[in-house]
């Protein structure tokens, strides 16, 4: 391993150890434990030395009692100390583990949606649980017990160099190859844990994107391709684990034959002393449970350096997730005055790639109470200016203004607060209508949610619904059509009641009925607001007060739905296109 790579395990173990903070009282349990381990395990072996050269050699039955009673006694000592050891070390993991996994989390939250265009969900997933989860294995099965271990071997063998270094030094003969299989064991686990981690990660990107997609797969009758490319992924995640195993069951045997090698050694030479009595027999038999004891820490260091390495290979990934810095800045510090849901948008380019302007100096002003529609073919901008508007993305020249301030001067919160977005796909999650309409928020009662669907005409959508506002909706809701979805996607925006509503075509793709209770929502819901619509279908924006054609980023007619007709233009050519394309369908 290079120097580069043993500076950088340094540091992100450093790094690591920083998450004991909050747990100090256990931490220094734990330590205390340790010490009384590596204490204790020494003990047995000088006992039995002692017994067998003293009441055993002289029939002393008394002495054979006490000497065993004092066996019971330091196994049953042990075996508390380990038992708190093993649950301390498992509990300290794990609660680096919750608080860790918490920060990340907000963390994420905290991140431009540009972020997660281009980071695949199943490597996010993999960081968040499975990455985080081996971290746990650093405190439970790597730093701590390696500690102890180590701390053990260098009692052992102060205890065996003074009892007879000439034994000690025939039984460690074999210590240099030990040492040398162990190194290189550890760098090839090593290895082979960074593959699984990224061969894992892959998987579940897949797993999850083609989850997802299984509607697009089967309506493609791709299946067979699909379970073709997982087999792909699968079998390179089993040749990852693979040869770890192989690593795993080479090592194993070789440090079982050095230790018989090295216990064969120590035997030959005591039993040759013995015969000119410069060995005692506890003496020889004490080094045989020595060895037993020293060997065996050793054997397990090398699995518990990789159980440390996998975490700190893991470590790696959390803290690099942890560091990106991709949040949108929030200095801002003014609130505006007024909350009338005025909105002016001043010269403003943006872009989601630097070479690749998606909006070229856009100007409007959207004045309180009235209704502005975006229309234009797919690309031509619209979505853009409502990601710039709630600071989704940074727009890169220009000014927007909401209530006469500007955006980047007023807290998110508060911005987002005072701005209702409902898209086109209404995203749920799992959990009650309640809940989905409510986001969890204690202070929006049931009650409340149900004067409002009422007031809004459109509460005979809930009552129909097996269970009412506790009926559960399923993951991303899939047991309710679109139209349910895009109801409560209104009645969501009604509960949190803000002054400005951003509507991106929030009526399609629905049938007559469905249509008819969403129309009833959308003149509640824009009763006394400022709204933004994007639209797709131009029959819905008949009533706007004004109108603004985008294509290729820029705005290129603007006015009333009469007068937009009469100039024969763009938007004249795109209704009278849609027109023809309901008539023929009809």
């Amino acid at each position: 391993m290079s120097d580069t790579s043993s500076v950088n395990n340094a540091y992100l173990i450093r790094k690591t150890l920083t998450l004991l903070k909050e747990n100090r009282p256990v931490v220094g349990f734990i330590m205390v434990l340790v010490l009384a381990l590596a204490l204790i395990s020494p003990l047995r072996p000088m006992l039995i030395q002692d017994m067998v050269d003293g009441p055993m050699q002289q029939g002393d039955l008394n002495g054979l009692l006490k000497y065993t009673l004092w066996m019971i006694g330091l196994l049953v000592l042990e075996s508390i100390f380990r038992y708190y050891f093993t649950y301390q070390s498992a509990w300290l993991g794990q609660a680096v583990v919750r608080q860790l996994r918490q920060k990340l989390f907000h963390h994420l939250s905290t991140l431009r949606l540009s972020y997660f265009d281009r980071t695949p969900v199943g490597t996010l997933t993999t960081r968040t649980i499975s990455d985080i989860e081996s971290i746990a294995e650093v405190f439970s099965q790597g730093l701590l017990t390696i500690w102890g271990d180590l701390l053990q071997l260098l009692i052992l063998l102060a205890i065996m160099f003074y009892t007879d270094w000439r034994l000690t030094l025939i039984g460690l003969i074999v210590l240099p190859p030990l040492l040398w299989a162990t190194w290189l064991f550890k760098e090839k686990v090593r290895t082979s844990y960074q593959e699984v981690r990224r061969e894992v990660a892959r998987l579940n990107t897949f797993v999850q994107e083609h989850l997802t997609g299984m509607g697009i797969i089967q309506v493609f009758n791709r299946e067979k391709e699909s379970l073709k490319t997982f087999e792909s992924v699968n079998l390179e995640l089993q040749q990852a684990h693979l040869r770890g195993v192989l690593y795993y069951s080479i090592f194993f045997p070789v440090v079982e034959i050095l230790t018989a090698v090295s216990l064969g050694l120590v035997v030959s030479w005591g039993a040759l002393q013995s015969v000119g009595a410069g060995v005692s027999p506890g003496v020889l038999i004490a080094f045989i449970l020595y060895l037993n004891q020293f060997f065996r820490p050793i054997r397990l260091l090398a699995d518990k350096f990789n159980s440390l390495q996998m975490g700190v290979v893991a470590a790696e990934r959390v803290f690099k997730l942890m560091e990106v810095k991709e949040q949108e800045e929030d200095d801002g510090r003014k609130t505006p005055l007024s909350t009338e849901g005025s909105i002016e948008f001043r010269d403003v380019c943006f872009s989601y790639r630097p070479d690749i302007p998606v909006l070229k100096g856009i100007s409007f002003a959207l004045k309180p109470g009235k209704r502005l529609a975006l229309v234009g073919s797919t690309g031509s901008g619209k979505t853009s200016v409502v990601n710039v508007l709630g600071r989704f993305y940074s727009h890169s020249s220009g000014s927007v203004v909401v209530d006469g301030v500007r955006i980047e001067d007023i807290p998110l919160t508060e911005l987002r607060g005072r701005i209702g977005f409902i898209l086109q796909d209404v995203f749920l999650f799992s959990g009650t209508i309640y809940e989905n309409i409510s986001l969890k928020d204690p202070a929006v009662s049931r009650d409340e949610i149900r004067s409002i669907a009422r007031n809004a005409g459109i509460y005979r959508f809930l009552e129909r619904l097996l269970g009412e506002l506790e009926y559960e909706v399923r993951e991303r809701g899939a047991a309710l059509s679109t139209g349910q979805r895009q109801l409560i996607a209104f009645l969501r925006m009604m509960v949190l009641n803000p002054p400005l509503v951003v509507l991106d075509e929030a009526t399609a793709s629905v049938d007559s009925e469905t249509e008819a209770l969403l129309q009833n929502a959308m003149n509640s819901l824009l009763s006394n607001r400022s709204a933004l619509v994007v639209a797709h279908r131009l029959s819905t924006i008949r009533d706007a007060d004004e109108i603004l054609v985008l294509e290729k980023g820029e705005i290129v007619e603007r006015g009333t739905h009469t007068a937009l007709l009469e100039t024969d233009g763009v938007y004249s050519r795109l209704y009278h296109l849609q027109f023809e394309s309901q008539l023929t369908n009809s």
